[in-house]
């Protein structure tokens, strides 16, 4: 999120939900009709308009590096649907609607702040819009870094005429549309900020609460895999690792959707607060929901929102070490590196100048960038 959104998933006993409109909001780039046409093989060039370098055709969008020597551990990998395997990474999102040209200097991976929520995309029936997915999608496979999908399934952003009568039939459109469009998608947020949290007004259209009291859930995963066979699905939640009560959330809702049978391959912990917890805390929580639900961990959203630099840089040597050294952790994402571009006020890392600020630049020696 970038700041002077519209958060609109609220906050859970101190936290933070992911989700506020960027500026860029559904980014420039017209509004394409008819889905997919044209576009599935993703020709290379593409529309993309955020300044995304000349390189070359990486197969898969997969960073071929993944950590780089210079400090950071180079161990611990994920693997998809169909057993694709990824590197560990450390990852952004786009800034302002794209990718700057800059991002894949810094970083492995990128995830669309807002360009890829379904409200950004079809905010009308019928009518698509894909120039800010076009641009991070076509940035990642031209830079070799791995592309993230950011969501498919929320209580929020989502359009405003899917219902509990059409809702099925939009979930499943959606999807399709999307890994048609982009086949080489590895990672994806299938369901974000599940209840209590928030809640889509179509639950109750895509299976509702059901046996398995998440039947809704499951389903999205169930058709996330039928349409992205290789991608690793995700589902993806605040306050997971800062706070007990959405700690046990969690591992309720991915134990129960798998007795349901959804094909759920990780856990998203965005990790908007854990710069205010203890190390030993956020430890505890992480290891919770990997030995309770057996499944590997993503940090999908993390900043620290400090506005002393040394203190800030002090956090970021702590906590990402220890991130990057758990082995059920298998990525991580920072939400945003650009000083007054980012969701939380101080949390940016280096002017749009390129500017570095201490924690930045620890970051990057430690990962040898």
């Amino acid at each position: 999120m970038s700041s002077g959104g519209m958060s609109s998933g609220g906050m859970s006993s101190g936290g933070m939900s992911s989700g506020g409109m960027s500026s860029g909001g559904a980014t420039s780039g017209g509004t394409a009709s008819g889905g997919v046409a044209g576009r599935s093989g993703r020709q290379s060039g593409g529309s993309s308009s955020g300044g995304a370098a000349d390189g070359g055709s990486p197969s898969g969008g997969m960073s071929s590096g993944g950590m780089s020597s210079g400090g950071a551990t180079s161990g611990g990998s994920s693997s998809g649907g169909s057993g694709q395997t990824l590197p560990k990474f450390v990852g952004n999102i786009t800034t302002n609607g794209q990718p700057r040209s800059d991002l894949a200097t810094y970083w492995d991976q990128v995830t669309p702040e807002n360009e890829g929520k379904w409200g950004s995309v079809q905010g009308s029936q019928g009518s698509w819009n894909w120039g800010g997915l076009d641009n991070a999608y076509d940035y990642a496979e031209q830079n070799n870094i791995i592309f993230k999908e950011h969501c498919f399934v929320w209580g929020s952003q989502q359009p405003s005429w899917v219902n509990s009568s059409n809702g099925e039939d939009a979930v499943r459109t959606w999807m399709q549309t999307f890994c048609e469009r982009y086949p080489n998608t590895p990672l994806i947020d299938v369901v974000n900020e599940p209840p209590p949290h928030t809640t889509p007004a179509y639950k109750d259209g895509i299976g509702g609460d059901g046996s398995s009291g998440y039947d809704w859930i499951a389903n999205a995963f169930k058709w996330a895999r039928e349409f992205c066979p290789n991608a690793i699905l995700i589902l993806n939640d605040y306050n997971t690792i800062e706070y007990g009560n959405d700690n046990s959330n969690i591992i309720k809702i991915a134990n129960a959707i798998k007795g349901a049978g959804a094909p759920i391959d990780a856990v998203g912990c965005q990790a908007h607060a854990a710069y205010s917890m203890s190390d030993s805390s956020v430890q505890g929580y992480l290891d919770n929901i990997a030995s309770q639900t057996g499944l590997p961990l993503y940090i999908t959203e993390y900043d620290i929102d400090v506005a002393d630099d040394n203190q800030q840089k002090s956090i970021m040597e702590s906590q990402m070490t220890m991130f990057l050294n758990d082995d059920d952790i298998k990525g991580i994402t920072l939400w945003g590196y650009i000083v007054g571009a980012t969701w939380l006020s101080n949390s940016g890392l280096m002017t749009s100048g390129g500017q570095m600020r201490p924690a930045m630049t620890w970051l990057m020696d430690y990962l040898g960038r």
